[in-house]
């Protein structure tokens, strides 16, 4: 049976595709808990160094909830709520993944596949990709929840624009607002994304991870502490510091360890 999360390793490489083509890759509310259910084992998984996530066929990333279960899942606000807790929970589970993630995103990526795209740490575009949140326009609005992790993305003015003017618009105006890293053409993106992924996996995985820990740490207000402020020397007593800095100064390729 055709799983509609599938996932599948490269070596420290883990990939997500979406698999519902036929749908436009959207995500109904089993596939919302299954997705949250991969996410969380990848990062407790500490061969994984890197996780891309794609959607099946080409066509679409992901055009966010499958539409036709408001009729079953959503008719009303009770309904919805039990909803939002799966979705929210997959998103988090994305949001919080300690390993770099990156969205390989190809054509198109609209409501909630693009609240998906924007709580990866890297998003990919072909040149085909088509972006926006036309959600206005089905009467509903977006949970804070999925508004936040556009906000945290390109800021609520921006945020406030997608919202409200709810247009849907190319991977070249979405790489002039920020809300991708870069366009690829679109008979080399596969291949260019996962040379991008490769790379990552190739650098000192514990490096990435504190990384992505710090910069989701000075996104809150709190003042960092002199705890918080000695855990980024930690890296000085790990074997991967060893290796890298060996590696450079003899001029080698550093084949890092995870420890």
């Amino acid at each position: 049976m055709t799983q509609a999360i599938e996932v599948s390793r490269q070596d420290h490489l883990a990939l997500v595709t979406l698999n519902r083509p036929d749908k436009m890759n959207s995500l109904g509310y089993d596939d919302w808990k299954q997705l949250e259910q991969v996410l969380r084992e990848l990062s407790a998984d500490d061969s994984v160094r890197c996780v891309v996530l794609k959607g099946a066929g080409g066509r679409a990333f992901s055009a966010g909830a499958d539409i036709s279960e408001f009729t079953t899942h959503r008719q009303n606000a009770e309904q919805a709520a039990i909803y939002g807790v799966a979705t929210q929970a997959a998103m988090d589970a994305l949001a919080e993944c300690r390993h770099p993630t990156i969205a390989l995103i190809t054509g198109v990526c609209v409501g909630g596949g693009l609240e998906l795209a924007s709580l990866c740490d890297l998003r990919y575009s072909n040149a085909s990709g088509r972006f926006g949140v036309p959600i206005n326009k089905l009467g509903l609005v977006l949970s804070y929840g999925e508004m936040g992790g556009l906000i945290r993305l390109v800021g609520p003015a921006l945020a406030m624009e997608l919202v409200l003017e709810g247009r849907v618009f190319d991977a070249q105006e979405a790489l002039t607002k920020g809300l991708i890293n870069r366009v690829y053409p679109d008979e080399t993106v596969v291949d260019d994304v996962m040379a991008v992924a490769t790379t990552i996996t190739e650098r000192a995985p514990l490096v990435n991870r504190w990384h992505k820990k710090f910069a989701r740490r000075l996104l809150k207000p709190e003042p960092i502490t002199p705890e918080e402020w000695c855990e980024a020397y930690e890296c000085f007593d790990t074997e991967d510091f060893r290796i890298g800095y060996r590696a450079f100064l003899n001029k080698e390729t550093p084949r890092f360890e995870g420890r």
